[in-house]
């Protein structure tokens, strides 16, 4: 199920025509979005149109306001796990997600998804259904908090008469919403094409690797026919782990660079 409203009309900044960039989802290891951020900063690269899964939906977001690379570090940078979350009563979940919710408001306000500079979509999945929900319109959010919404450890976001949780169960890394947009080449960021798991610690890891390990032939095949894959070897970091935020951030950016460098200088 779409939630779309007519597109805005961007111009084509990026090479070889209008681009979209996905940003996937992967928890923690999100942090590495920041260093791609950066790099492409560097390089010049501009995109169009965004999309982004779990922790790329709130990172997207950002982005597609107009928040730099550093606004976005600096911001992560002074979050904790407590920050993400809170303790509720629920049949659904453990914890509540409204934290998050509040973080992206005070850095962006109460936005609607249809009014970002950069034409924005966010994807989460309807768990009564088991369908993909992609989200064109609406508030900014309660949009990232349902795609981030991880089932069994945060409560689903109740909207329209959906229960929307986390992406991941359909697009983790979600280009097919780009096309929609116009997109005529597409970027992606992949976080757990090269990931090794971990021997999980507790309950919330274990899922969360049950989750990704899925996901991740599924991904495969959705980004096959994307033009340029970003997908950094995170492989040494947790997916929980916040004290890794800042040397996920530098990993991110080093093993993007070149990447994105031999990208602008093949197609401009």
């Amino acid at each position: 199920m779409d939630n779309q409203k007519s597109e805005k009309v961007a111009p084509m900044t990026g090479p070889g025509g209008r681009v979209g960039l996905a940003f996937g989802g992967g928890v923690v290891l999100g942090a590495a979005h920041i260093g791609v951020l950066k790099a492409m900063h560097e390089v010049g690269f501009k995109t169009d149109c965004v999309s982004g899964t779990s922790i790329g939906a709130f990172v997207a977001a950002l982005h597609a306001f107009g928040k730099s690379w550093e606004e976005i570090e600096d911001m992560v940078l002074d979050l904790d796990w407590s920050d993400l979350s809170g303790l509720t009563l629920s049949g659904y979940g453990l914890l509540s997600i409204r934290k998050f919710g509040g973080i992206v408001k005070n850095m962006l306000g109460s936005c609607r998804i249809e009014d970002a500079p950069v034409p924005l979509a966010i994807v989460t999945t309807d768990i009564c259904t088991g369908r993909k929900v992609v989200m064109r319109s609406g508030d900014v959010a309660q949009a990232v908090m349902a795609s981030s919404s991880i089932p069994g450890i945060f409560k689903p976001v109740e909207q329209d008469g959906m229960l929307l949780v986390d992406g991941v169960l359909t697009e983790n890394v979600p280009v097919s919403p780009l096309a929609d947009m116009g997109a005529e080449r597409v970027v992606c960021i992949d976080l757990l094409g090269k990931h090794i798991f971990r021997r999980p610690e507790h309950m919330a890891t274990l899922l969360l690797n049950a989750f990704y390990t899925a996901m991740q032939a599924i991904s495969k095949i959705q980004i096959e026919n994307a033009d340029l894959v970003i997908s950094p070897d995170l492989s040494g970091f947790s997916l929980v782990d916040m004290s890794a935020v800042p040397a996920i951030i530098e990993t991110g950016y080093r093993e993007s660079l070149p990447v994105l460098r031999e990208w602008m200088e093949r197609k401009v």
